[in-house]
């Protein structure tokens, strides 16, 4: 007698909804948005059976979506078999508890941020990114800690009112004490997550320095996620990071060393794949992870250019970017999967859209000499102008400048030196909270001894 074949469980059924409000921004179109919010559910292990569009001025302060909508939603749904309805939105606690009572209560309402949340959680595998994904999903579930008590309204007496009241009076009831026990525990959670999460960061931040005491540049590559930093990575650094086609294959942040031409070398570390409309939660809670991005010597942004929506996926990057406040850190902006593309001449063109653009194929190698030669350039000969006024307690930097730079004027005062010169592009982040603009320069109370060098 054979064995009975193991099956895969089947997937939830799940429903979408976009909705495009007037007046906001949207870096890709309704139906694209809703396309890869297709991706991400299929990545979050849904099988998506359906979806419903609405244009709307301003959303509706209970149901979000119009009357009328939601009744041809709970019907497609029933139809469709759905188990949960998704929408691409980010929906507040009270917009889902509404939608759940009117569309059905065996109906589940989930919204973009609950399944990148849940994608998360399936990839982070280290202790760091496990903590940093529990902190985003705590925060997010706290103000929707009283959805899981409606139950109990529904059961109250006293003519109609609220789990607990006796005769229309408002007391306290063992619902609602649940719900405050509850609410402690999770805010108990988050504080703890939060102070382990500074440990964290206090840890990459001495990392970071040591990093730069050997004197070897740090390169973060960014991206849209599926963009291919992993595979970049492991074509330069010859490693074997996991890779796969789906979106947010990998979380933690790996760095590798890496050879560049003349025997000259840089640290490379991949970091999560950005999306447009990446929530709030999870850019806090990755802060840590976020600021090896924002203390790079150069930024290397990947981008996927055999995606339809290429460019408004790079936009997405740069907002994501100025966001964490990163925005102004050296950059290289990598063409990716050019042997995807029928036509060689649209990555040509799509070069000439950057300022400093190499295109490539991180599958097939072409193009990785190119992106080598502007590494080592970018990072060791491209010199940028800069005046600082450093204070003596930053003897490390005022040497590093000596070393690495090319100084032209050098005032000492009684606070501190002010230099004017040029640096290796590398390195202007790490002099920039001491950057001054030409006619700025902070007075002095005793005439600087100036010494110019040639």
């Amino acid at each position: 007698m054979k064995k009975p074949i193991p099956t895969t469980p089947p997937r939830e059924r799940v429903f979408l909804v976009g909705v495009e409000v007037h007046g906001q921004d949207h870096i890709l179109t309704l139906e694209d948005s809703l396309t890869e919010l297709s991706l991400l559910c299929d990545t979050a292990g849904f099988e998506v059976v359906g979806e419903l569009t609405q244009k709307i001025n301003r959303p509706n302060p209970v149901t979000f979506i119009g009357s009328g909508k939601v009744d041809e939603l709970k019907a497609l749904a029933d139809d469709s078999l759905a188990q949960a309805v998704v929408f691409d939105n980010e929906l507040s606690p009270r917009h889902q508890r509404e939608l759940e009572e009117h569309v059905g209560v065996n109906i589940r309402i989930l919204d973009r941020t609950a399944i990148i949340l849940d994608i998360f959680a399936q990839h982070a595998h280290t202790s760091e990114g496990q903590l940093q994904v529990k902190l985003a999903q705590y925060e997010y579930s706290l103000p929707r800690l009283t959805g899981q008590w409606t139950h109990l309204a529904r059961q109250g007496g006293g003519g109609g009112g609220r789990s607990g009241s006796v005769g229309g009076v408002g007391l306290r009831g063992p619902g609602e004490t649940q719900l405050e026990v509850d609410r402690r525990a999770v805010r108990h959670e988050i504080a703890h997550l939060k102070d382990e999460l500074e440990k964290v960061r206090a840890r990459r931040l001495r990392h970071r320095v040591q990093r730069k005491r050997t004197r070897i540049p740090t390169v973060a590559l960014v991206g849209y996620t599926n963009a291919g930093k992993s595979t970049l990575l492991n074509k330069l650094a010859k490693s074997n990071i996991y890779v796969a086609d789906q979106l947010f294959a990998t979380l933690d942040p790996t760095t590798r060393r890496v050879e560049l031409s003349g025997g000259y070398q840089a640290l490379f570390t991949d970091t999560v794949g950005f999306i447009q409309k990446l929530p709030t939660t999870l850019v806090a809670a990755f802060r840590a992870t976020l600021e090896e991005i924002a203390e790079a010597d150069l930024l290397l942004h990947v981008v996927d250019i055999s995606h339809p929506n290429a460019m408004n996926q790079a936009e997405a990057v740069h907002e994501t970017l100025k966001e964490i406040e990163a925005e102004n850190v050296p950059m290289i902006t990598v063409l990716n999967k050019i042997d995807r593309l029928t036509d060689p001449g649209a990555a040509r063109s799509a070069v000439e859209r950057f300022p400093q653009a190499v295109a490539i194929s991180a599958r097939t190698g072409e193009g990785i000499d190119d992106l080598l030669g502007m590494l080592r350039s970018t990072l060791y000969e491209t010199f940028t102008p800069i005046l600082v006024h450093l204070p003596y307690q930053q003897g490390q930097l005022i040497s590093l400048f000596h070393e690495f730079g090319q100084v032209e004027r050098l005032e000492h005062g009684r606070k501190g030196v002010l230099i004017q010169g040029r640096i290796p592009g590398r390195l202007v982040a790490q002099f920039k909270p001491w950057r001054v603009k030409p006619g700025e320069k902070k007075k002095e109370e005793e005439e600087p001894n100036i010494e110019q060098s040639n």
